[in-house]
């Protein structure tokens, strides 16, 4: 229970430390403290006041602006109208000469074609013709390889034209 209440004496000498700390507190640090106080509550009212004149600006500011932005609204409108009506020009100009060159170019595009495919035709022709005769040639030789097989093919040659 010792550990719950406090004797008389440790009671004493607290209240007369407190009352001493006190005195002192009083004695040097409470003007210094009020001082900073009242000096803040005056820097925190210049603050506002100042915060209230530029709010006051601001909104003359943006009056001025609101002016200034309609102007510029109207004057771009202006500006748009007469830059559509450029385009639309230059668009139906550039669309005439378009079509004329494209028309040119599907001409040319056509006799091209048809050049190249009379050039592929007759190359792909010499191209059959040239691997027919390979063809042909290994054939032959792997037929004909044998002497055996070579008089057998020459006897049949001989029939069939013996036959005609």
């Amino acid at each position: 229970m010792n550990l719950v209440t406090p004797d008389f004496g440790l009671l004493f000498w607290m209240v007369l430390s407190f009352s001493i700390l006190l005195i002192i507190l009083k004695k040097f640090a409470w003007k210094p403290i009020l001082k900073m106080l009242q000096d803040r509550e005056d820097e925190i009212s210049k603050s506002l006041e100042a915060a209230n004149q530029a709010k006051a600006q601001m909104e003359k500011l943006n009056a001025e602006n609101e002016e200034i932005l309609k102007q510029a609204r109207s004057e771009r409108e202006a500006i748009l109208r007469e830059a559509k009506a450029a385009k639309d020009k230059i668009v139906s100009e550039a669309q005439t000469a378009a079509k004329l060159e494209a028309d040119k170019i599907i001409t040319a595009a056509k006799n091209e074609i048809a050049a190249e495919k009379e050039a592929a035709m007759g190359e792909l022709s010499a191209k059959v013709a040239e691997l027919s005769v390979e063809i042909a040639e290994k054939i032959l030789k792997r037929e004909l390889a044998t002497e055996d097989k070579q008089n057998g093919y020459v006897k049949e040659l001989v029939k069939e034209i013996s036959l005609n």
